[in-house]
């Protein structure tokens, strides 16, 4: 396939990731409701007796043929005795449509935009809890790095070039760092601290604005040293109070309204955070990679 057919084809590609991604969920889904059902000793054709369906709806519900409405979860965890479950079931059916977004149609309209979604959010979280392991994130970069992230951004999805707009934007939202009773807690692997966005120069300012913000009351950093023993793999993602997450992808945003889910998110960022070091131990860190860059610049 020659390499334009194989741009032309991107589109088609993406859908077709975002169609699998959303019957993958109903899948799940509907796994989880023939686990409540059969933990309930309760046949398919008992259930669909109770609920008053036709018996043909039980087998497409739980294989994720048929999607399932509101009032059918309801009924599920009802005739099961499942009550307990009925949040977490309908905040994943909620999500199932939404969760796995294009990168492309998230930005399509420009980084400017994108970047003032963030913003409102922000507005109406009280904790951030943000983990990154190759990047500084967007909450404490500095305009240079901004600028270099997000021309990557502009080139890879072949956005509009907005370009100051996004930046503005983001710097924007660093307001909430100094003022109001928000609170961030910033978890950095060390490689963070390593990997080269622009040149030497934008990095030290990246570097020089970490020590700055360490000390700032409304900010924890910590930062995961590269030797800590990570018992699982883990990817970026930032968390919004205890309501959502979000997590990043190369071509897609994935964003987690489960509570179930949330809450091992929340486990994870806990797990990470006791691996990091904060305070002087992490101004070394920080410290050594300055001096790495200030030799290689010289």
């Amino acid at each position: 396939m020659g390499a334009g057919n194989a741009v032309r084809r991107l589109p088609q590609l993406r859908r077709h990731q975002v169609t699998n991604a959303a019957r993958d969920a109903r899948e799940a889904l509907g796994q989880r409701l023939r686990e409540i059902r059969r933990r309930a000793g309760l046949s398919g054709r008992q259930l669909a007796a109770l609920a008053d369906w036709h018996e043909s709806k039980i087998s497409k519900l739980e294989y994720g043929k048929l999607r399932a409405s509101d009032a059918d979860v309801r009924a599920y965890c009802a005739h099961a005795g499942a009550e307990d479950e009925l949040a977490d079931l309908l905040a994943t059916l909620h999500n199932i449509d939404a969760a796995y977004m294009e990168m492309r149609r998230l930005l399509s309209t420009g980084t400017g935009r994108s970047q003032d979604k963030l913003v409102k959010l922000a507005e109406k979280t009280r904790l951030t809890r943000t983990y990154q392991n190759v990047l500084i994130p967007g909450i404490l970069q500095t305009p240079e790095y901004a600028r270099a992230i997000l021309e990557r951004s502009i080139t890879r999805h072949r956005l509009p070039d907005d370009i100051d707009a996004g930046i503005a934007k983001r710097m924007e939202r660093q307001q909430f760092l100094y003022h109001g009773d928000r609170r961030f807690h910033v978890l950095l692997a060390e490689q963070a601290l390593l990997t080269t966005v622009g040149n030497d120069s934008v990095m030290i300012g990246q570097l020089d604005r970490l020590l700055v913000a360490a000390g700032l009351p409304r900010v924890t950093l910590g930062i995961v040293p590269a030797a800590a023993e990570i018992p699982q793999q883990t990817t970026n993602f930032v968390m919004f109070d205890d309501r959502m997450t979000t997590v990043e992808t190369i071509t897609a945003e994935l964003t987690i309204t489960q509570p179930r889910e949330i809450a091992t998110y929340g486990r994870t960022f806990d797990m990470l955070a006791e691996l990091s070091v904060t305070g002087d131990i992490a101004r070394a860190l920080i410290l050594a990679a300055v001096d790495r860059r200030r030799t290689a610049s010289q």
